[in-house]
């Protein structure tokens, strides 16, 4: 397990892929040079490195995560493993050693190894006063929860690996519920670093109105929010939304990217495919369009093929359509999740008006009447679950939605001896 722990780690030196500058290869004893006493221009290069690295895999992770949520078939030329065993097919079963569980789980481990030398560095610095140190030290344990919850999210039950800032004695692997606390107990450590903090470091586009201290403790406070939701403290999650930028009235699209480009270092969107290409396609699953309610705007993220796709006996007429360019940025985390986070948490504490109030919100700005269901929390259950379907179609949330909601078993089978998978194996190497 040691050998490849630190085969995950040994590309760190790619996440400065778009930095001024030179990184010292952080698999190596030469990254004792960037700890020891960094200047400002070197910090700043591992926080860039470590924003960038958090692209990495990503249209690996979205496919994963939508394909067995149902959101979406890939069909992917002489790959058959989208199709095979992410759905189940047959006798197939998820495999430990292969693409989909293998390439994400090490990306997500090397931007944390990125912010474990950051927080090394940042408090070995004399170059930073004690606020600018904090601002270095906020951003990092932000981050690295953020990783860290994207592989929970994929091996759930089967846990996770918190303590990894020895990368040649990790710790070992917890459940899932010390994961969770620990995740959240790592963002509360981020906004105690980043409360008075000073940033001086530059961050993409992906940041635009988030850039300062008091920006960054606000999409520190949404993690926190989404993280609360997922540990079912309900009350939790309204004190981190109110700490946010949730914004009840405010636009769906407010928060924070992943940002990518054509120039020269950079990378395209991996979620992007042309409408109507063949081959390599992603299309929507067909109970998208089927159970959308008429005149619901959210149809467009599913536009109708010139020709259905079909392949390992499925079919889709309808091209995902959520990123229309290969430059079109990701969310991270935007304010129509944290509305329906809100909703959330106002169902589950019995605050069914306020619950309305988020709910009407997200159909009337999706083109749909006000709601008109039953008044008891499983509707409106029911009726958030929906939104969230929707509203978040392809951001890798519907198959964590219907696990923690146990309603696994309402996913389509779409073929005999399909099933549905409640969490990704550990990495195979991983136990050795």
């Amino acid at each position: 397990m040691k050998k490849h722990f630190i085969q995950y780690i040994t590309a760190a030196v790619l996440l400065a892929a778009c930095q001024k500058g030179e990184i010292p290869n952080l698999n190596t004893p030469q990254a004792d040079a960037i700890t020891r006493n960094p200047t400002k221009e070197e910090l700043n290069n591992l926080v860039t490195g470590a924003e960038s690295g958090m692209r990495f895999t990503l249209g690996t992770y979205y496919d994963a995560m939508g394909i067995i949520g149902r959101d979406i078939y890939r069909f992917a030329g002489s790959e058959p493993r989208f199709y095979t065993e992410l759905l189940g097919a047959g006798s197939s079963t998820l495999d430990n050693n292969t693409f989909y569980i293998t390439n994400p789980w090490a990306s997500r481990y090397r931007v944390v190894r990125q912010g474990n030398i950051l927080l090394q560095a940042a408090t070995n610095s004399s170059f930073i006063t004690a606020p600018q140190k904090n601002g270095y030290l906020g951003f990092a344990k932000t981050i690295m929860a953020y990783q860290l919850l994207l592989n929970l999210n994929m091996t759930d039950a089967n846990g996770i690996r918190i303590s990894v800032q020895d990368f040649e004695n990790p710790g070992p692997i917890v459940q899932k519920n010390i994961a969770l606390d620990s995740i959240a107990q790592m963002l509360e450590d981020g906004k105690t670093s980043l409360t008075g903090s000073e940033i001086l470091f530059p961050l993409s586009g992906g940041f635009d109105g988030f850039k300062d201290a008091a920006g960054l403790l606000k999409f520190n406070r949404a993690l926190a929010a989404r993280v609360a939701v997922y540990r079912q403290q309900w009350a939790q999650a309204l004190t981190a939304l109110n700490e946010s930028f949730f914004d009840l009235n405010g636009s769906f699209t407010t928060g924070i990217y992943h940002l990518f480009g054509n120039g020269s270092g950079e990378q395209l969107n991996p979620c992007y495919f042309a409408q109507n290409s063949n081959g390599e396609v992603r299309v929507a699953h067909p109970s998208y369009a089927l159970d959308i309610t008429p005149g619901d705007d959210r149809i467009q993220k599913a536009t109708l093929r010139a020709s259905a796709a079909s392949q390992g006996g499925l079919t889709s007429n309808r091209d995902v359509w959520i990123y229309t360019s290969n430059t079109a940025p990701i969310p991270i985390i935007r304010n129509e999740e944290l509305i329906l986070i809100y909703a959330e948490a106002k169902i589950q504490t019995n605050a069914f008006p306020d619950a309305i109030v988020a709910l009407n919100r997200i159909r009337i700005g999706h083109n749909l009447t006000p709601y008109a269901g039953g008044i008891t929390q499983a509707a409106l259950i029911d009726e958030m679950l929906r939104q969230r379907r929707y509203s978040l179609f392809y951001e890798g949330h519907r198959w964590i939605d219907v696990r923690r909601y146990n309603r696994l078993n309402t996913l389509p089978l779409d073929r005999t001896g399909d099933d549905v998978w409640t969490a990704f194996p550990i990495p195979q190497n991983e136990n050795q």
